[in-house]
């Protein structure tokens, strides 16, 4: 993408301004000059957010699979597209170069066609990070299948309920997985989820652990062998711009998880165009996100942005403190990689451990570092800087959603100058608004409000799977004409945003909104402090009261809790004001997380409140002991 790679801020503002002047001249230039297509667009976009109804490149026709894949054949053919870091340091890592990927997609699309999976059918993913599961999603992508993704940590009743809700016909996964020093049986949570899933069909399994499983004779098939028969060519299904691609879930603060559709076209120029830009990816660059394929981020920047741009891009099976802390570092070394992306979870348990496990590591060939997720706080990211960039790294901290498909505000590296704690700026073509609790746009600079966006993006989702009427109601009900992203945001001087948080974590404690994130980045800064969260709890007085539980380093496990919660309390007044104090404070040893790093607060929340009675499903946290650990100590 040689004429969009933007080099500096000056050029960033000249670029942002023509995109907003002209969304659909500076949308359908980048199409035209960075993609194959088989058949021009009649018109590059419609809308009406009212419906909502968006349409990007209506008329086109491609497969996506021929841009991530078949035309890099000719020039980059012998180049690594993907290279997989197994989870056991001692077993080598497989470089699969285009060429090599281009047959083992093609093979796995004739097995799926063999199955009988055609354009339109529903496929359920549910594989450890191994590459037959970014092959896999290609292989639907090249026949029209839409993949639907399950990450290999959920729960039988969190796969069956996706299973379900799309009707999959094929499930794809494996006789088990490696985390760390573990092995995970994923066939027995296969076989348990699909108990009551009447439209599968048929289970093909990949061999990982070979280990002794359980085949139910007519439905489970051994993958590999049905591989090796396959051609390894096989025509790509030509599929229209708006045909859905792939279901993703994303679980809603209330209720069940929510399949958001991405079609075809615009998912691919979007993410193509912010992978080529936030990362500025240069031709040998080694890329990697540490994140699984089963989140939106490993699909939009594992698999379908990285192989768009020709890139090479890292699949790691592990865990980051396995065999020791040392690991992301000693791959950073091992493979030159040159752009790293991760999530601040990541970086805050990394940052607790012996610096010694960075220092024994040559990260030189570092260029950009970034952050994905959540917001990342300011004590995480000055240790980020100074430790893995040495200072000479830009950290893009990028904020973005399952439902947006790719990054929409982040800086751009050498571009835009960093600031800790900010997304800083809208990325080209992303027009964010600030808006008030009366639907007013709220204008200028250093003003707060809620984040909507207020004009289309190419990879936006355009419904949740068979509930058009939900997507409506949980996007653009709550300001008309606009998008509602359902976070915070502050604006500061210059324009830069900051995410505080989500709405439903902004607390208003005696008339006064504060957003959770400030308070917690506070609180991580006392040198006892780990991690924390903050919820509000029902307060006669002040309508809300704020309740914080919070993880000690070590070195706070053995002083006097009291004192603690004096020098936090004392911390919060200096950065925020004493109206953002704490009325309770629990230490606890872990907060409850979703498997990619989120804290679901509306857990602590409810404990916080005393309302245990309905926690809802805990069996997909990443930690569901920790629940009722804190329920026990609750204040």
């Amino acid at each position: 993408m040689s004429n969009y790679h933007i080099k500096h801020l000056e050029e960033y503002y000249q670029v942002f301004r023509k995109s907003v002047r002209n969304p659909e001249n500076f949308w359908e230039e980048i199409a035209e000059e960075h993609f194959i297509w088989r058949k021009r667009w009649d018109k590059v976009l419609s809308w009406d957010f009212s419906k909502p109804e968006i349409k990007w490149y209506e008329g086109a026709q491609l497969n996506i699979t021929e841009n991530c894949i078949d035309r890099h054949l000719r020039t980059r053919g012998d180049k690594t597209a993907i290279l997989f870091e197994p989870n056991d340091p001692s077993e080598e890592a497989e470089h699969i170069t285009y060429k090599q990927l281009y047959e083992r997609v093609n093979q796995f699309a004739n097995v799926l066609k063999d199955q009988g999976i055609k354009k339109g059918d529903r496929v359920c993913i549910y594989l450890p990070m191994i590459p037959e599961l970014a092959i896999a999603t290609l292989a639907c992508a090249r026949i029209g299948a839409i993949h639907s993704v399950v990450f290999a940590g959920f729960s039988s009743t969190a796969l069956s309920t996706r299973i379900n809700d799309s009707e999959c016909k094929i499930v794809i996964t494996s006789d088990g997985s490696y985390r760390g020093s573990k092995t995970i049986d994923l066939k027995s949570i296969v076989d348990e989820g699909l108990e009551e899933t009447p439209s599968i069909e048929t289970v093909l399994v990949a061999k990982r652990i070979n280990s002794e499983i359980n085949m139910k004779e007519g439905r489970d098939k051994w993958l590999q062998p049905l591989l090796d028969k396959a051609s390894t060519e096989c025509e790509p299904e030509i599929m229209d711009a708006e045909d859905p691609l792939f279901i993703l879930y994303t679980s809603g603060s209330t209720g069940k998880p929510k399949g958001m559709v991405h079609t075809t076209a615009g998912y691919m120029v979007y993410t193509a165009f912010t992978f080529k830009n936030a990362f500025q990816y240069r031709e040998n660059d080694v890329y990697w996100c540490t994140a699984d394929i089963g989140w939106i981020t490993g699909h939009s920047y594992i698999v379908y942005g990285p192989l768009a741009n020709g890139a090479t891009s890292v699949m790691f099976e592990g865990v980051p403190n396995y065999p020791d802390w040392g690991r992301f570092w000693e791959i950073i070394e091992k493979h030159k990689v040159s752009q790293f992306y991760t999530a601040p979870t990541a970086i805050r348990a990394l940052a607790k451990e012996n610096l010694d496990y960075v220092e024994k590591y040559d990260l030189s060939s570092l260029k950009v570092l970034g952050s994905v997720g959540e917001p990342i706080n300011d004590e995480a990211w000055h240790w980020y800087d100074t430790n893995i960039g040495k200072k000479k790294c830009p950290i893009i901290d990028t904020w973005w959603q399952t439902e947006t498909g790719g990054i929409m505000i982040s800086p751009i590296p050498y571009a835009t100058p960093t600031k800790p704690t900010y997304a800083t700026l809208p990325f080209p073509g992303i027009q964010p608004a600030l808006m008030d609790e009366n639907g007013k746009e709220i204008k200028g600079n250093q003003v707060d409000g809620r984040l909507c966006i207020k004009f289309p993006w190419p990879s936006m989702a355009r419904t949740i799977w068979n509930n058009h009427d939900r997507y409506r109601e949980t996007y653009f009900s709550a300001y008309k004409g606009k998008y509602f992203t359902g976070d915070g945001a502050l604006r500061d001087e210059v324009g830069y945003y900051r995410i505080t948080g989500r709405v439903d974590d902004v607390i208003i404690v005696s008339g006064h909104n504060l957003g959770t994130a400030p308070i917690e980045d506070a609180i991580n800064e006392h040198p006892a402090v780990a991690e924390s969260a903050i919820v509000g709890f029902p307060h006669d007085i002040k309508g809300n009261a704020l309740y914080g539980y919070v993880i000690l380093k070590e070195t706070g496990e053995g002083r006097d809790q009291n004192n603690l919660r004096k020098e936090i309390n004392q911390i919060i007044t200096e950065h925020i004001g004493p109206i953002a104090k704490l009325d309770k404070i629990q230490f606890t040893s872990g907060l409850p997380k979703t498997r990619s790093g989120k804290i679901m607060r509306r857990i602590l929340r409810k404990i916080a409140s005393n309302d245990t009675s309905n926690l809802g499903d805990t069996s997909t946290l990443l930690n569901p002991e920790v629940v009722q650990e804190i329920m026990d100590n609750v204040l």
